[in-house]
Formats: structure tokens, C-alpha cells, sequence
């Protein structure tokens, strides 16, 4: 069975943090208005930036993943982020409750990444990855994880795309 490749919309993908004047290099802007964007956030749709070449680097995963959206859009990724990146649907991490309470330090996520990985080998990209939360998951979790932190002002890197495939090339 393949490992999990967990992934993070806001933060790998869409590059939230950079600055807003200007677009980084290779990503293209585009405006969504996903269900949890209301006007009372902001009466213009969401901009999001997207680099197209993305979907291709994890398209070349996908013989060594079985990819999962890992995001609070969940499934709405299937519909706003997986076209413009050529990506087909994938499954999604239903998040039993967002942004709630989490054990010893860790992000909200950890504790659910670990029910849905069931015991699997994963990887997982988001950008709130701390220690506590790889500490977490060397105590709470048997089976071989990489917890990949990304900045949220850049987005995935090739050495982040090198990274995962190393990691799924490496069998225990």
C-alpha cells in the first residue's frame, strides 16, 4: 500500500504570506469564492496564487502517493485548486471540528492527520508544522511519517518536490 501524501492548500499551494503587491514568480491569481468565504470577510472573491508547474510535480508523486486534500477547503479543493493544476479529485481529510482545541502544544490538525492515516506511512505538507507536532506524531504514530513545514510566503520549492520523492523512495 502506498503512504498518504497529505496536502495543505493554504500556505504549499497558495502562497497566503508573500507580498500582497506583488505575485511570486511562476504563480498566476486567480479569485474564488469557496462556501466559507463571505462577503462579510470581504466583498471581493478570495485571491489565491497558484503555480500551474504544482500540479505536474505532484502528478509525478502519484505513482509513489495516494494523495488526500489535508486543507480546511476540503472538498471545495476539488473544485477551486485540483483544476487550474490539472489535478483529478482527490479524497479529502473531513475535519470532524476546525481550528478547535489540540493536545500538548500541537496544530488542530496533527491529531486528525494521525486518525486518518490509520496506522499508513504519510507524508504531509502544511504550513503550520512545529516541533510539537512532528514530537507528536513520533510518540502517537507506528508507521514512517515526514512532516514537511513549508513557508507560507513562498509555497512549495523543488528541493520540497526532491524531498518527497526521496522519502516515498525510501521503503521501511
Amino acid at each position: 500500500m502506498k503512504p498518504l501524501l497529505l496536502i495543505d492548500v493554504d500556505g504549499p499551494l497558495n502562497p497566503y504570506a508573500a507580498k500582497p503587491q506583488r505575485r511570486p514568480e511562476g504563480y498566476t491569481t486567480h479569485r474564488m469564492r469557496p462556501t466559507g468565504w463571505t462577503e462579510a470577510e470581504s466583498r471581493r472573491p478570495l485571491r489565491v496564487w497558484l503555480n500551474p508547474g504544482h500540479g505536474a510535480e505532484l502528478l509525478a508523486l502519484a505513482g509513489a502517493y495516494e494523495m488526500v486534500w489535508a486543507t480546511t477547503w476540503k472538498d471545495e479543493a476539488n473544485d477551486w485548486i485540483g483544476p487550474p493544476l490539472g489535478l483529478p479529485r482527490l479524497p479529502y481529510v473531513d475535519w470532524p471540528q476546525m481550528h478547535g482545541r489540540a493536545p500538548l502544544g500541537t496544530f488542530w490538525k496533527t491529531q486528525y492527520v494521525l486518525e486518518y492515516a490509520a496506522g499508513r506511512p504519510f507524508a504531509w505538507i502544511d504550513d503550520d508544522i512545529t516541533a510539537e507536532d512532528r514530537e507528536y506524531v513520533d510518540r502517537h504514530h507506528a508507521a514512517r511519517a515526514l512532516l514537511l513545514r513549508i513557508d507560507e510566503r513562498i509555497g512549495l520549492v523543488g528541493a520540497d518536490f526532491e524531498a518527497l520523492a526521496a522519502w516515498a523512495g525510501r521503503r521501511a
